[in-house]
């Protein structure tokens, strides 16, 4: 159950920050509806159809089919006609408060000790490279 909620809610993410929203979904319907009206009445197919509603000839077809106004606005993906608006709260502080001065003390006596490596091993002899036979 927890992986099913999960995968739920992070797929709601991922698609909210498409663009997509869960009333774009709901009108898919809606979507399919309008496009086989296209493809019946004006013989669109399915790019031609997307075109005219999300692509380059959308003001073209607003312009010259004023008569689906309606229809255009249950279309799902259609976000730039609702306004959004965001809230920030910014809280102002009024209390004065005395700043005590920092002393910074100037303290160079060095805290460490390097002692240089030391082995007995290779002095031992058995550490040694290889030979060639």
């Amino acid at each position: 159950m927890n992986k099913l909620f999960s995968i739920l809610l992070s797929s709601l993410i991922m698609l909210q920050s498409f663009g997509v929203h869960y009333d774009d979904i709901v009108q898919l319907d809606e979507l399919i509806e309008h496009a086989q009206f296209h493809s019946e009445r004006y013989g669109d197919n399915i790019i031609v159809f997307l075109s005219k509603h999300y692509g380059e000839l959308k003001a073209e077809h607003q312009r010259d089919h004023q008569e689906e106004k309606k229809d255009h606005e249950k279309l799902p993906f259609n976000h730039s006609s609702k306004s959004h608006t965001c809230i920030a709260d910014i809280f102002i502080n009024t209390y004065k408060a005395d700043f005590n001065l920092v002393e910074f003390l100037d303290y160079s006596a060095a805290n460490f000790h390097y002692h240089a490596p030391t082995s007995t091993l290779h002095t031992q002899g058995i550490l040694q490279p290889p030979r060639f036979s």
